[in-house]
């Protein structure tokens, strides 16, 4: 058996990924990547930046993509938990538009592989929430861009009464309150 455990979400390509924990009295230990593993897996890009975030409870980040230059992502948390969400904005995809969320936490040591050309996003339910990604391509913040996160046509529950958050009391930076919506962006890529 493999260190780690892929499951299906229904939408190709985005998966979640369970790592082997190996666990006693001192502690626990976790390999949260290995290249052979992932590419027996059917992963095989390559990562090329990592990046770590800390926020407080009730902050909303997303729902980010680049136009150009996409990331894939395997994203996971390393203290508290989130409510991570991806949509798949792949042009050509039966599945455009839709999306997936699941909760992480350290806890769970869950991972969520995020292909090419999704937005993501996550929503902290935790204080002190630190959360980390590895990239396939740097960001470029020239080509940096969002969908809205409350968007009527993808419809995200973001389950804030399960996670006893109230939409009202979320915090987004001033750039994820401007962001489009997907009809908009999806004009865009037909060229309207």
């Amino acid at each position: 058996m493999g260190k780690f455990k892929k499951i299906e979400t229904g939408i190709e390509g985005l998966y979640i990924i369970e790592p082997t924990v190996f666990g006693d009295e001192r502690g626990f230990f976790v390999e949260s990547y290995n290249k052979n593993d992932f590419t027996e897996l059917g992963i095989s890009d390559e990562f090329v930046q990592d990046n770590h975030s800390k926020s407080k409870k009730g902050v909303l980040r997303g729902l980010h993509f680049q136009t150009k230059f996409s990331q894939g992502k395997l994203v996971r948390v390393i203290k508290g938990s989130v409510y991570d969400v991806a949509v798949d904005l792949r042009k050509d995809s039966k599945t455009f538009g839709k999306h997936f969320g699941l909760e992480l936490s350290a806890e769970n040591k869950r991972m969520f592989f995020i292909p090419k050309n999704f937005a993501h996003g996550f929503l902290t339910l935790q204080d002190d929430t630190e959360f980390t990604y590895k990239c396939t391509d740097f960001y470029h913040p020239e080509y940096d861009s969002g969908i809205m996160w409350n968007d009527k046509d993808i419809n995200i529950d973001w389950n804030f009464e399960k996670y006893n958050l109230k939409e009202k009391d979320i915090v987004l930076s001033e750039k994820d309150k401007k962001h489009q919506s997907l009809k908009e962006y999806e004009g865009k890529l037909k060229g309207e």
